[in-house]
């Protein structure tokens, strides 16, 4: 029966370890990602900012962290770890235990744990075992007496009277419930995201009961007689001994080891002795999945006020000094309990610095300084984009930052002593003199033509102005300041659906309002138009010609339409 029990065992462990999918989660890794195009978090499976991974009670603190009035996130709610397992079950007591590959003591158990922080977490564990102990050498007649088993307060049958050396031996049956206090070490990691392998420690208190049987008489409910000395006695090596022993005894531990010893304990559950043990243990969890780890674990039990887990508390023939104690070396599969769309793993596996890090490195909920863009020349275009780097002040300029060149003669404006050159008077000379006569009014330029024309570019689908094109904007406001009786004639593109009329329209207005926002810019300064031919994505500005009017205000084409 004992041998079908390890086969069971080893196949349960056998076809857990063989299942490969269990070794691989998608949409998990060891690091941080991030979605190029909705730059949602999957560092380790929940996203901070998601209020759904919070109970009801965190809400307040979530609220007030997404406002920035607190530094910390809240906690979040985090599965249940429940799990299955066996292994060797041994006591530690007066005669020699024997291990599970001698057909000795083994175990099952199972757990539920719940972790409170990433550090504590608490578990509920119950243990059943069975422990069984086979002496190497001979007790005498002498040591014999002073056991309840042997002198007939069981049996009936005295081997002290009958001057008989026996083997000492026993079966203990055992009911074991566990409250422990758990500790993982290694989950705050300061270089990676994710651990493999989760170590802990913990404390205990338990309650057990349980009873101890000993081989006292053969198949036919006789004493076993001289047997033991007869075979064994001149015997030196103690395995071999001891296995001579084994052989003797058929396994039916008839006899109860403690019939009056104890009476004044309590009993309970077909008369097995109860009571408190406290105990520590220490244990590695391997993680197959976001689901499924195994763990290998060793507790402790120590046997406060009980010398008699064994069913012996005599050695020779004195009283034993210490307690029997208990140890369970165990093998098992745990199994993370929990709607994964709003709990995360349990705790000990979370690294509780993943996202400071990543906020470091993606930063979403940071509040960052306004951008400062350089401009070395002070003409309104960033370095970044300006062509024409370190141009004089005062100098008006055009969207690449080069200066203005009003009749595309290649002359600029603030160097060209014809300003308006003809185009078919051109190639002009060096100070932008073209090659005919001057008509009427070549030499000079309206002051309006200090305006710069210019291009805004939008993201698809999207009214928001650029941060580049800002800087763009404030070199027009600037040049619209220094001429206050000129007006700029804003043109939105896009007229193939009404989509894009609308959204034409959406873009127009909203570099008009931001002009007046921002930078105090009369409305009344604007002449609106939308709908035109051209990049659907641009909204091209320009200085009205002499005596070009129009509206500053349109009315939106198709209000009610959706714009995605």
């Amino acid at each position: 029966m004992v041998n079908k029990k390890y086969l069971l065992l080893a196949g349960l462990c056998s076809a857990f370890l063989g299942q490969p999918a269990y070794a691989q989660e998608s949409g998990s890794s060891t690091s941080a990602q991030w979605s190029s195009r909705d730059m949602t978090y999957r560092g380790q499976g929940y996203d901070v900012l998601d209020s759904s991974y919070y109970s009801n009670g965190r809400l307040d603190q979530y609220r007030r962290y997404m406002n920035h009035q607190d530094a910390f996130p809240p906690k979040p709610r985090n599965m249940w770890e429940v799990g299955v397992g066996g292994g060797a079950f041994n006591i530690n007591g007066d005669v020699p235990s024997l291990w599970l590959t001698n057909g000795g003591g083994y175990g099952f158990h199972a757990h539920v744990r719940k972790a409170w922080g990433y550090v504590v977490s608490t578990r509920l564990q119950y243990i059943y075992g069975i422990g069984k102990g086979l002496d190497h050498d001979l007790a005498s007649p002498q040591y014999v007496g002073l056991e309840p088993a042997w002198n007939g307060a069981s049996n009936g049958y005295s081997y002290t009277a009958n001057n008989q050396f026996v083997a000492r031996n026993y079966r203990t049956e055992m009911h074991s419930l566990n409250f422990d206090i758990m500790g993982s070490i290694n989950n705050i990691n300061f270089h990676k995201a994710r651990i493999k392998a989760s170590l802990y420690g913990y404390i205990g208190l338990g309650f057990r009961a349980y009873k101890t049987r000993v081989d006292a008489l053969d198949a036919s409910l006789t004493p076993y007689g001289t047997a033991f000395q007869d075979q064994a006695g001149n015997v030196v090596d103690r395995g071999e001994r001891r296995d001579i022993f084994d052989d003797i005894l058929d396994g039916s531990y008839e006899t109860s080891a403690f019939p009056n010893a104890d009476a004044d304990r309590t009993t309970m559950f077909d008369d097995k002795l109860v009571g408190f043990a406290p105990s520590i243990g220490a244990g590695a969890q391997f993680r197959l999945s976001k689901r499924i780890n195994l763990a290998i674990e060793d507790r402790y039990s120590f046997g406060t006020g009980d010398d008699l887990l064994d069913g012996h508390r005599w050695s020779g023939q004195a009283l034993t000094p210490g307690w029997d104690g208990l140890n369970y070396l165990s093998l098992g599969l745990n199994f993370n309990i929990g709607n994964s769309r709003t709990h995360v793993e349990p705790l000990y596996w979370m690294n509780p610095l993943d996202h400071a890090y990543n906020e470091l490195s993606y930063p979403r909920h940071m509040i960052l300084p306004d951008p400062v863009l350089p401009d070395s020349d002070g003409d309104g275009v960033t370095d970044q984009f300006d062509k024409c780097p370190g141009t004089p002040a005062g100098v008006a300029v055009d969207t690449h930052g080069c200066p203005m060149d009003t009749d595309g003669d290649g002359v600029p404006d603030d160097r060209d002593k014809e300003l308006i050159t003809p185009t078919y008077c051109q190639p002009v000379d060096a100070d932008g003199v073209g090659k005919c006569p001057c008509p009427e009014g070549c030499g000079t330029v309206s002051a309006c033509a200090n305006i710069g024309a210019g291009s805004i570019t939008f993201d698809n689908n999207s009214s928001n102005i650029r941060t580049s094109s800002q800087a763009m904007l404030a070199t027009l406001a600037a040049q619209m300041q220094a001429n206050p009786t000129c007006k700029v004639v804003i043109t939105g593109s896009g007229n193939a659906s009404k989509v894009q009329q609308q959204r034409s329209w959406d873009r127009v207005n909203r570099i008009i309002e931001y002009m007046s926002e921002k930078h105090g810019i009369d409305r009344n300064r604007f002449i609106f138009q939308y709908g035109q031919a051209g990049d659907a994505n641009s909204v091209m500005y320009r200085s009205a010609m002499q005596g070009e009017e129009g509206p500053a205000n349109v009315a939106p084409p198709f209000p009610n339409l959706r714009r995605d």
